[in-house]
C-alpha cells in the first residue's frame, strides 16, 4: 500500500526541521503515535532505532523503526521493522516566501493479523486521513513557532 500526503507550511526549511528533528516529539503532533522510545544509542542520524507505540482506532501496534536517511533540512527515512513492515519518507522542499512543502510518503505491507493486501486496502482512507491531521498539527506547531 502506497501513500503519500502533504502540506505546505509558512516557515523556511530549517524551521520546519528544528520541529521534526527531535523523532520523541513525533508523539506532539501524529495521533496515531502514543509513546516513542529509542533501542539504540543514538536519538538522531542514520541508524536510530526506536519504537513507536502506534495507535488507529481499535488497532494498535509497536512498529519498530529506523532511521535510514538522514538530511538536515531536505529529508528523514524511516524503515518500519515491526508487524508492519515497509519504509517512508518525509521531504521538505523550500517554497518562494520563505515556505517549505512537506512531503510524507509510505510505502506498507500489512501482516496477516491486520488483513494483508485486504486490511491494507481498507485502512489506506483511514492513513491518509490520520496522516493529514497530522500534517496540519505539525503546521500549527511550525507557524506558532515561527
Amino acid at each position: 500500500m502506497k501513500i503519500a500526503v502533504g502540506v505546505t507550511i509558512a516557515a523556511p526549511p530549517e524551521r520546519v526541521w528544528a520541529v521534526l528533528e527531535p523523532i520523541e516529539q513525533h508523539v506532539e503532533w501524529m495521533a496515531d503515535a502514543e509513546s516513542i522510545t529509542f533501542t539504540s544509542g543514538t536519538t538522531r542520524g542514520v541508524g536510530t532505532e526506536f519504537d513507536c507505540v502506534t495507535r488507529i482506532g481499535p488497532a494498535h501496534t509497536v512498529d519498530h523503526m529506523v532511521v535510514t536517511e538522514w538530511e538536515p533540512g531536505r529529508s528523514m527515512g524511516i524503515e518500519h521493522r515491526g508487524l508492519v513492515r515497509g519504509a517512508g519518507r518525509f521531504t521538505l522542499t523550500e517554497r518562494p516566501g520563505g515556505r517549505t512543502r512537506f512531503s510524507w510518503a509510505e510505502e506498507l505491507q500489512f501482516p496477516w493479523q491486520f488483513g494483508g493486501a485486504a486490511g491494507a486496502a481498507a485502512a489506506r482512507p483511514v492513513l491518509q486521513a490520520v496522516w493529514r491531521r497530522n500534517l496540519r498539527r505539525l503546521q500549527a506547531i511550525v507557524e506558532e513557532h515561527a
